[in-house]
């Protein structure tokens, strides 16, 4: 019997898909909760075997696996067979996938979500004070009761990534996956979301997952009582400098031009101490050794650099659409998102669309599970008149 520690922080959404895909499986393992202040010699450790200062970081045996790698668990513990034919597939599990799904076995579809995880974006968000019937809710434990509910349903999940569709000549959809499974649907709802946008300079791919992070609400906890920087000026921006002030000895929020965040948020900012906002510059270069021990920010108006040492830099200048499996499959707007009308139609008949990877201009959890519940009841309309 393998020997397996997971070494995670308590609001990581990929470390809870690492833990909840070992315990489907029926694994015995150790969790160490790095976060922790009683753990930092455990958080040393693992940095120092993984050469990752990010979290989930998995160790069976000998081996260190960093992320979610479903892959290669599937690889060591085996794949579950999979594939068939359904009514529906949706691909994406975060607000607008789980909704869709929950309304498509109501309506007594044979279903499967295919996701690589379970929440997408919206796991990251620190607080939520706008979904109703929520004061205020973090985005993991709010996509925790949208699974749940799912899990209620009759509805098949499966832990992977559409790499490819194809139309069938009978008018369905053949599916590939990362993991080189086949399914066939007869309607689609894309619900893909977006990922996080990176900056493109000097010394970001080099660092990353080294003290540059894209995910704060899972590596945030790592830099206590250390200083870091944030490069944003939106709402995500400001809500990890708010989060992380609270743990951090020195916080650097990095703004191109000026705040965009909502005011009941960049408010709050004015009474942090040990908060610096540098307006009207960008980061020209990320330096270190193995991590990240500094920055270079440039003030836009002057060219003047200023050299910053730091121990962190969390990355929250925007969102890209998950869209480039389809490959021209489906009309795209100059965003690279997927062009729908007012009812989740795409311009591929039977496939449907919803959430942040669409066209549609309202980015929110409430607007996207909105449009994932509209997606779902246009393709049972759809297989209806099919049938």
């Amino acid at each position: 019997m393998s020997n397996i520690v997971v070494y995670s922080t308590e609001r990581c959404p990929y470390c809870a898909m690492v833990k909840a895909y070992l315990g489907k499986k029926n694994i015995d393992f150790t969790v160490i909760d790095v976060g922790n202040r009683e753990n930092i010699e455990a958080a040393k450790e693992m940095i120092r075997i993984s050469g990752q200062r990010g979290v989930p970081v998995t160790v069976i045996d000998d081996e260190v696996i960093v992320g979610f790698d479903t892959t290669r668990f599937n690889e060591i513990f085996g794949a579950e067979e999979a594939g068939g034919v359904y009514d529906l597939i949706i691909i994406g599990a975060g607000p607008a996938g789980l909704t869709a799904a929950v309304y498509a076995a109501r309506k007594l579809m044979k279903t499967l979500v295919i996701s690589e995880n379970i929440g997408g974006q919206s796991n990251e968000s620190w607080a939520i004070e706008n979904y109703m019937g929520y004061l205020m809710i973090t985005g993991s434990d709010l996509m925790a009761k949208f699974e749940e509910q799912v899990h209620s349903q009759s509805v098949n999940l499966e832990l992977d990534r559409v790499s490819k569709i194809e139309k069938r000549d009978d008018g369905g959809f053949d599916l590939l996956t990362e993991s080189n499974l086949n399914y066939t649907a007869q309607s689609i709802i894309i619900a893909s979301g977006k990922h996080s946008r990176l900056l493109g300079i000097e010394g970001e791919s080099k660092f990353l997952g080294k003290g540059l992070s894209i995910c704060s609400t899972c590596d945030g906890p790592l830099y206590r009582d250390k200083i870091v920087g944030i490069v944003g000026g939106g709402n995500s921006a400001v809500q990890t400098a708010l989060e992380m002030a609270k743990i951090a000895t020195e916080v650097h929020l990095i703004v191109r031009s000026s705040l965009r965040a909502d005011e009941v948020f960049s408010n709050q900012l004015d009474r942090l101490q040990n908060l610096t906002v540098h307006s009207g510059f960008e980061i020209s270069r990320i330096g270190g050794d193995k991590f990240v021990r500094s920055i270079t920010i440039k003030n836009r108006s002057t060219n003047e650099e200023t050299h910053i040492p730091l121990d962190g830099v969390f990355i929250e200048i925007g969102l890209v659409p998950n869209t480039g499996f389809l490959n021209g499959f489906l009309l795209m707007n100059d965003k690279q998102e997927i062009i729908v009308d007012e009812n989740c139609h795409t311009s591929v008949e039977g496939i449907f669309a919803a959430g942040d990877v669409t066209s549609i201009k309202g980015k929110q959890i409430i607007i996207a599970a909105g449009e994932g519940a509209k997606s779902a009841l246009e393709a049972h309309e759809f297989l209806m008149k099919k049938s």
